[in-house]
């Protein structure tokens, strides 16, 4: 096991989240089998006002939960310090069995959570909540991933071995490595720029035609092609070394820490975009999410596109 004060703040923070979860699950299924808004009794008066407490809970929780991914991750580079080989969080996600799989857990629970604080801002909104069975059936069912989140998060760092040699994020991520994550070094990267590229076009375009499931379509498969060509092809440009793909590097202060707003606006505007086909709401809002999935992925792609035109302004070649 491995505690560091960013460890413990995780520990700590994950057993208050465990508790007023369960405080949450419990009145969640509660007035999930009992509301019924038509009803004057005592028994439904309770209910609204433990609706109000469930669901003050789960938004605490899920707003912090959140930005503490990134938290996270920062922790992950910290503990790399002291493992022998890591060069980075990637040889800490791989010194466990359970790194790898917590990893991918905390990327989609992060659109789980967001996902229910929009559809409980939208449900406020509206005198009869009519969004809030629904929310409460979302947070039954997220509260199991929730929960199997913060147990595998404390194996991952109660099985961490100090004195383990792990490996750096060179072999990791490159063609001749047996994990899982090289096979995408076999993909064709003319092909993969095609797609990412290919995939934005078509935001912008159901941005334009407003066709809300193509462009909620659209920002969901922009996600993994998104990842896999930051790892094969953009990353080298951050870095500059044509061997280099590792997708945790670049949050180190060496390269002023441009990973946690790559990551951030690939977030926002896929999440925003996601927003837009899965929640109900008025017109108004429905174009500011339009807008701001438009506007972050923009960025986003702006941003990638500029590390690669930088470095052949720069050197006259391409990597």
């Amino acid at each position: 096991m491995i505690l560091t004060p960013e460890v413990l703040a995780i520990f700590i923070l994950n057993i208050v989240f465990a508790l007023f979860g369960t405080i949450a699950f419990y009145l969640s299924v509660k007035i999930y089998l009992n509301w019924d808004l038509s009803s004057t009794s005592k028994a439904q008066y309770r209910l609204e006002k433990q609706s109000y407490l469930a669901a003050t809970i789960i938004k605490f929780i899920f707003i912090i939960k959140v930005p503490l991914f990134l938290f996270f991750v920062f922790t992950l580079d910290k503990i790399s310090n002291v493992l022998t080989g890591a060069m980075c969080g990637a040889g800490v996600v791989d010194a466990t069995d359970t790194g790898t799989a917590l990893f991918v857990l905390k990327i989609i629970n992060l659109y789980i959570f967001a996902y229910w604080i929009a559809l409980h801002n939208e449900d406020v909104k509206h005198e009869k909540q009519p969004f809030l069975k629904q929310k409460f059936a979302f947070f039954i069912v997220a509260f199991f991933l929730f929960m199997a989140e913060l147990i595998i998060e404390g194996v991952m760092f109660g099985s961490i071995e100090i004195d383990k040699m792990v490996s750096c994020c060179g072999t990791l991520y490159s063609s001749s490595s047996t994990s899982a994550i090289s096979s995408i070094f076999a993909l064709d990267t003319s092909l993969l720029l095609y797609m990412f590229y290919g995939i934005f076009l078509l935001i912008v375009l159901f941005y334009y035609l407003k066709s809300r499931y193509l462009f909620a379509i659209s920002n969901a498969l922009f996600v993994p092609i998104s990842l896999i060509t930051l790892i094969v092809f953009f990353g080298t440009y951050i870095y500059e070394l044509p061997s280099h793909h590792c997708p945790f590097c670049f949050l180190q202060s060496d390269y002023y820490f441009v990973g946690y707003l790559i990551y951030t606006l690939l977030f926002l505007g896929t999440f925003y975009g996601l927003v837009v086909g899965f929640v109900e709401s008025k017109k108004e809002d429905k174009l500011k999410n339009y807008k701001m999935s438009l506007i972050f992925n923009s960025l986003y792609v702006i941003l990638l596109t500029s590390f690669v035109m930088i470095y052949f302004i720069k050197n006259g070649v391409w990597l």
